[in-house]
């Protein structure tokens, strides 16, 4: 399985924290699971249909959307943060 964590206005418009899927096969991208969640429609489309406003992160780590699942156990998604 790969969790699936939702942060800020995303986890507000999906309207929950997280899930978990099953695995994707390693050379999936993170954007390929985006677009996949995306397609759910509802709040899955309105959060996470526009991929340029959005961060990942494998395992905690910031990772571009083109970047491969690999064998990551967990995918955080986010709006771009910002200081003040």
């Amino acid at each position: 399985m790969l969790s699936i964590v939702y942060f800020a206005w995303v986890r507000e418009m999906i309207g929950r924290d997280g899930e978990a899927l099953p695995r994707p096969a390693p050379e999936t991208t993170i954007a390929d699971v985006i677009s996949a969640l995306a397609a759910r429609g509802d709040g899955y489309a309105a959060a996470l249909g526009d991929q340029q406003r959005l961060r990942a992160a494998l395992d905690q780590h910031f990772t571009p959307l083109d970047h491969a699942i690999g064998d990551a156990q967990e995918l955080a998604l986010f709006p771009p943060v910002t200081g003040g």
